[in-house]
């Protein structure tokens, strides 16, 4: 039975937003899916609520983090996994043991690509008992095709699909309290199309 994503039962995990492996997205405009990425970041900041972010090796090809990350999580980019080659970062014990520090089951996932990096702990992660919500705008692939094959495997093992400004929307849930306002004005500003005057 599906439990509502809250700040206080949710954690965010940000997988491999690296400056290298973006340029792999190619189903969606890399700019927007970076937008969307760093939105996440923002409302976990603006709600308190705990992130682990991840790369895989940052030395290589696939590059740093996008470092807009450690200017809005700073501690979370501090604390970052670095993983060494493991592609499924749910069996990188490092990873798997900073998700169970934050005491929560109810994940919001990102990844990049969304047929390599999301996909396996997505479904890992639903079949270790935890509630996954993939967000596929903070997400993409090289290919339409892998990336249908990847959402498609992750809605059949019971992860939930959804997109940046519905997740904002189901943490915020009342736009009339402090972090509301403070999540709209997010929405407004760097997540929704402008709004023509």
């Amino acid at each position: 039975m599906y439990k509502l994503f809250t700040p206080e039962n949710s954690a965010l995990l940000l997988i491999d937003h690296q400056v290298g492996t973006m340029q792999l997205i190619k189903n969606i405009d890399v700019a927007q899916a970076k937008r969307m990425s760093l939105a996440l970041a923002k409302a976990a900041s603006i709600l308190g609520i705990p992130t682990v972010l991840t790369s895989s090796q940052e030395d290589r090809l696939q590059g740093p983090l996008l470092p807009e990350l450690q200017e809005i999580l700073p501690d979370a980019f501090e604390k970052r996994v670095k993983r060494e080659g493991i592609v499924n970062a749910w069996t990188d014990t490092n990873f798997k043991a900073a998700v169970e520090a934050t005491g929560r089951k109810n994940l919001i996932m990102a990844g990049v690509t969304t047929d390599v990096c999301l996909v396996f702990p997505a479904i890992d992660a639903v079949g270790e008992g935890y509630n996954v919500q993939a967000v596929m705008d903070a997400s993409g692939s090289p290919y339409e095709l892998s990336e249908d094959m990847s959402r498609r495997r992750m809605q059949d093992a019971g992860v939930i699909l959804t997109a940046t400004n519905t997740m904002i929307a189901e943490l915020a849930q009342n736009w009339g309290t402090e972090n509301g306002q403070k999540l709209i004005q997010l929405l407004f500003t760097e997540v929704l199309p402008p709004i023509d005057a």
